[in-house]
């Protein structure tokens, strides 16, 4: 928690941004949950088909395991998003998102020049304060820590 309420707010909104994004607009096309896309036919926790040959491409131990980073990144951009947004565990998510936006990064499109890197860059920045600092007062981190922090006072 920062001193004053208005850094906290300050916190949130990329906080907010991010994670709805991630959750709502990136992750779910690439990860069955209640708000994925009825057009992709996406199971619930079910990673989309073509997303482990994406992974497999980067080569390396992306190819050994390929279903499974597909769907850890898939994962960590929906669920990881969402969490982010609600400010619930919020430097494990922020951690599993800033992996795997370095992943989308390096190993995807940095190869199309610096300009496709944006995005991911985007979402690595707007993680970071989260992975530092934690939710901050509007978060569901601090709230659920209230109790705590006063036992120690």
């Amino acid at each position: 928690m920062l001193p004053r309420w208005w850094q906290d707010a300050l916190l949130l909104l990329p906080r907010l941004v991010c994670g709805y994004l991630l959750a709502f607009e990136f992750g779910a096309v690439k990860f069955g949950l209640p708000w994925s896309p009825p057009d992709h036919n996406l199971g619930l926790f079910e990673v989309a088909f073509w997303f482990p040959g994406d992974v497999a491409a980067y080569g390396g131990l992306f190819a050994v395991l390929p279903g499974f980073f597909a769907w850890m990144g898939a994962f960590s951009e929906a669920v990881g998003g969402l969490l982010l947004a609600l400010g619930l565990g919020t430097r494990v998510s922020a951690f599993l998102i800033i992996c795997t936006m370095l992943v989308a990064i390096f190993m995807q499109q940095i190869q199309q020049g610096m300009w496709n890197t944006l995005p991911a860059a985007g979402f690595l920045w707007a993680a970071l304060p989260g992975l530092v600092l934690g939710s901050g007062r509007f978060g569901l981190d601090y709230i659920l820590a209230k109790p705590r922090r006063h036992e120690h006072v």
